[in-house]
């Protein structure tokens, strides 16, 4: 038998919604809580988790500082002229990315793209935890369901609602799993108002149409902004010349923001980690039923 590390997908098909901020975060929280790490990025198109870590790496670099680093890839697409080969190819390069850590890492922190995919649907497939930014607004709501004005019901689910629920359905047929599916309100504003009260209350029941869980994430902050350049956290140690700028009171806020963020996910702790029952005794076969599963053959 062969410990399975605990796969953190992150995931929505709407760009903007703070998919790669979130999965870069989780990452770097997780390695100063001293977990072993690696980080997937599957989004070919704007590879924005690769670009923080090279900007972190290269920082580092630059003023002789010691940070802690996930292991990480970046999976391109495909794009020979046969969607069967593109799919193999992607298939591979995803089973080798797993295989190099999946004894190694405690935590796979993949972030995806924001639109449909065959390496986004395997990631999917993969999760054992799937985190959904949302941002606070009503407009983004449609990425989920399509909600009654009148009523504040859920209608019609999205097609990146469909698509999570099968992998679901999917997956529990496969190994007895179940994806647990959390809703994170992103971007919140900092006044109450009642377009925020009615987002919430459309967001938990679409996540009780769905069997999905709602946490509240992070509010809209410029800090967040500055510190891609670097590569740094709101976890890294609060000093001037390290961040690149002064530390502020909207540092910590978000900070304490994700701690909690973090907290609500429920994911193993360490000990668990090292002794984890969900585990894959067949890597390569295991990869190969969810592939197949991604692409719709089952």
């Amino acid at each position: 038998m062969r410990q399975g590390a605990h796969v953190i997908v992150v995931g929505n098909e709407k760009g903007g919604s703070g998919k790669s901020t979130t999965a870069f975060h989780l990452a770097v929280f997780l390695l100063y809580q001293g977990h072993k790490v690696a980080s997937i990025d599957v989004d070919s198109r704007q590879q924005t988790l690769t670009h923080y870590v090279r900007h972190r790496r290269d920082w580092a670099r630059a003023k002789g500082l010691s940070l802690p680093h996930a292991t990480h890839f970046h999976l391109p697409r495909a794009r020979g002229d046969s969607a069967r080969e593109n799919h193999r190819i992607e298939f591979d390069l995803f089973r080798q990315a797993l295989g190099e850590v999946e004894d190694k890492a405690d935590f796979i922190v993949v972030d995806t793209p924001g639109f449909d995919t065959n390496l986004a649907r395997l990631a999917h497939s993969l999760a054992d935890t799937l985190i959904t930014p949302v941002n606070d607004s009503l407009i983004d709501l449609a990425v989920m369901a399509q909600v009654d004005p009148v009523t504040g019901e859920p209608r019609e689910l999205s097609h990146y609602a469909r698509l999570v629920q099968r992998a679901r359905s999917e997956r529990l047929a496969i190994d007895g799993k179940n994806i647990d599916w959390v809703l994170v309100r992103n971007r919140i504003s900092m006044l109450s108002s009642r377009n925020m009260r009615q987002v919430q209350t459309m967001l938990e029941r679409i996540a009780m149409r769905l069997g999905c869980r709602v946490a509240d994430g992070i509010a809209e902050r410029v800090i967040f902004r500055s510190l891609f350049a670097t590569g740094m956290t709101v976890f890294d140690p609060l000093d001037e010349d390290l961040l690149g700028g002064v530390p502020s009171m909207s540092h910590m806020s978000a900070r304490q923001e994700y701690r909690n963020l973090v907290s609500a996910l429920n994911l193993p702790a360490r000990s668990r980690t090292d002794a984890r029952n969900a585990v894959r005794s067949n890597l390569p076969d295991d990869i190969n039923r969810f592939v197949h599963m991604a692409r719709g053959d089952v």
